[in-house]
C-alpha cells in the first residue's frame, strides 16, 4: 500500500487509509451486481450538487403551506451544509480513491468530506424534524451509493455525514422560526 504526501496532508496515517480502502474495496465490489450499481448510479446522480434535497424541501414548502417558512429555511440548511463541504473539500484536497474502479463521474477531484453525503444528512436532519421520515433511510442510501460507486472513502461520507448534521442541528431553531400554524408541543 502507497502512502504519499496526500495522506500526510489530510492527517491520516498508514492504518487509517488502510482500514478505508479494505471497506470501500468491500463495499465498491457490491457494485458488480448490475441492479446495486444501476440504482447506486441514480443516487448519486439524483444528489449532484444537493438537487434531491433542494427539490425535496422546495417540494415541501409547496405542498405543507402552513410551514412553508420552515420547509425554506430547511431547504436553506440543506444547501448551506452543501456548499460548508465544497469549502471543505478546496481545504482538505483529498484525492478521491485510485485504488477501485469509479462507476461514475465526479463533478470534482476531491474527496474529503463527501458533499453528497452532507446535503442528504442535514436534509435528513431538517426534513425529518418536520415530518418527513422518508428522507432519514433515503439519506442513508445515498452516503451508501458514495462508496458503491468508488468515488470516496468511508471517512469521506462518516465526515461529510457529520458536517451535514451538525449543520442542521445549529440551525434548527433558525428553521423551526419559520414555521407558521404549527401547534406548540415538545417537538415544535
Amino acid at each position: 500500500m502507497e502512502t504519499g504526501m496526500d495522506d500526510m496532508e489530510t492527517g491520516m496515517d498508514d492504518r487509517e487509509t488502510g482500514i478505508d480502502r479494505r471497506i470501500l474495496t468491500a463495499i465498491r465490489a457490491r457494485g458488480a451486481d448490475p441492479r446495486v450499481a444501476a440504482a447506486a448510479r441514480a443516487l448519486s446522480g439524483a444528489g449532484e450538487h444537493g438537487a434531491l434535497w433542494i427539490a425535496a424541501g422546495l417540494a415541501g414548502a409547496t405542498v405543507d403551506g402552513a410551514r412553508r417558512g420552515a420547509w425554506l429555511r430547511a431547504t436553506a440548511l440543506t444547501a448551506g451544509a452543501h456548499l460548508a463541504s465544497m469549502g471543505v473539500k478546496r481545504v482538505v484536497r483529498r484525492p478521491r480513491p485510485p485504488h477501485v474502479e469509479p462507476l461514475v463521474r465526479t463533478a470534482g477531484r476531491h474527496s474529503f468530506p463527501s458533499s453528497h453525503a452532507t446535503s442528504a444528512v442535514a436534509a435528513a436532519v431538517a426534513y425529518g424534524a418536520l415530518g418527513a421520515y422518508a428522507v432519514p433511510p433515503l439519506a442513508a442510501a445515498m452516503c451508501l451509493s458514495r462508496l458503491v460507486v468508488g468515488v470516496h472513502y468511508p471517512s469521506d461520507v462518516a465526515a461529510g455525514a457529520a458536517l451535514g448534521a451538525v449543520a442542521a442541528r445549529v440551525g434548527a431553531r433558525w428553521m423551526k422560526a419559520g414555521a407558521h400554524g404549527v401547534r406548540g408541543g415538545a417537538h415544535d
